[in-house]
């Protein structure tokens, strides 16, 4: 197949779901020809094959952090993507168009499409379509809401990574299609172990870890105050990311008289990341909503329990007393005592650990990739057989 990808983040930029795009895409290079057209930022290359993966970046205003992006940024990608995107359509033939992301990249990736005459797979993250810690998450402003719907209703299939994304699609767009519904994957590296001396963390503590970006979403405020709670005076946590929220969640941590018990660890590459879980006693997590959540699965293959809040995508794996502790979302208290009864049982720790090992190669990223290849192998012979004269 000839796959033609967008996806206005694409890594290094962003987050979790482009980088579990970047892992899809990778292992499609495998067999077939695929090319993603993404964003432009800093020294990036404009052209690269990467992993067998061509990727085109486009030149976009307003961004000036490799994690986060801003309005203005979101702005461009749709039309800074179309003239490359039409010049790549009178070039080749492309078999499918996938869009990654309903809001921007929907807005490029749909038309096209239509331009080509190939089917569209729009690919639906979470953020994409409702993030409630966002007073402009694109279900709260209607000339958003109404793209986002004509979007969803003029592609060829959906593709939601979980029930929860689903849901919030049916619930704030009325879209009353089929969604395929096709579970996120990782890649397991191998990596060298160390001990928490050589990563810098303290021995001889019970130390939790939470990963990603200092966004308002993941609010790691109650997370900091969960672990404030006197139950938790031992407890100690490391931050792993970076983002416009360091400088609060340091002055919060101040006030709450954990400087010695927080570690703001900053942006670290794959390898430290996997050695800092490896090392960890448990995940800890008060997200306000993921559609997902990748990090979850790295946890789980890192052998370490998890607690997190018990609203989002991640309730389609997690379970409240085998993979760790779900607590209701938002409650603070809940989630300290959690976070202590888990602290206290080292033999619970260990057989959840065990147990999300265990559970782990369930969502490797091959699985993810084949649900996709399968899928865009199904609506190709489709769309040809309702199409039979060439283009």
């Amino acid at each position: 197949m000839n796959i033609l990808m967008f996806d206005y983040e694409y890594p290094p930029l962003g987050g979790g779901g482009g980088v579990v795009h970047a892992l899809i895409a990778a292992e499609l290079a495998r067999s077939h020809r695929v090319c993603v057209i993404t964003s432009a930022f800093a020294d990036l290359p404009r052209h690269e094959i990467r992993e067998g993966v061509e990727i085109i970046r486009v030149p976009i205003l307003g961004r000036k952090d490799i994690s986060v992006s801003s309005l203005l940024s979101l702005l461009c990608y749709p039309p800074s993507a179309w003239p490359p995107a039409i010049r790549l359509l009178r070039k080749e033939r492309f078999d499918v168009i996938n869009g990654h992301f309903a809001v921007p990249t929907g807005l490029v990736s749909l038309p096209m499409a239509r331009r080509a005459g190939v089917p569209h797979v729009l690919s639906i993250h979470g953020g994409d379509i409702y993030d409630p810690s966002k007073r402009l998450s694109p279900h709260r402003l209607p000339m958003v809401r109404s793209a986002v719907r004509r979007t969803l209703r003029g592609s060829s299939a959906v593709v939601a990574q979980s029930a929860n994304t689903s849901e919030n699609a049916r619930k704030y767009y009325g879209f009353e299609g089929p969604i395929e519904i096709i579970p996120l994957g990782i890649r397991v590296p191998s990596v060298t172990p160390a001990s928490r001396r050589a990563l810098g963390l303290p021995d001889d503590v019970f130390l939790g870890v939470t990963v990603g970006r200092l966004v308002r979403r993941k609010a790691l405020d109650l997370l900091l105050r969960a672990v404030a709670q006197p139950q938790n005076s031992s407890v100690y946590l490391a931050l792993v990311g970076d983002g416009p929220e360091l400088g609060s969640l340091r002055t919060l941590a101040a006030q709450l008289g954990l400087e010695e018990r927080v570690l703001f660890l900053g942006r670290v590459d794959e390898v430290r990341k996997w050695q800092i879980l490896a090392v960890s006693d448990a995940y800890l997590s008060s997200t306000v909503h993921e559609g997902f959540g990748m990090v979850y699965l790295e946890a789980m293959a890192s052998g370490i329990p998890i607690v997190t809040p018990d609203h989002g995508g991640q309730i389609d794996f997690l379970r409240d007393g085998e993979t760790g502790y779900l607590a209701p979302a938002g409650d603070e208290g809940a989630l300290g005592s959690a976070i202590a009864r888990l602290h206290r049982a080292p033999e619970v720790r260990t057989e959840m650990g065990r147990h999300n090992l265990a559970l782990a190669p369930r969502f490797r990223i091959e699985r993810c990739a084949a649900s996709y290849e399968a899928l865009f192998d199904g609506l190709i012979r489709k769309w040809t057989r309702m199409n039979p004269v060439p283009r």
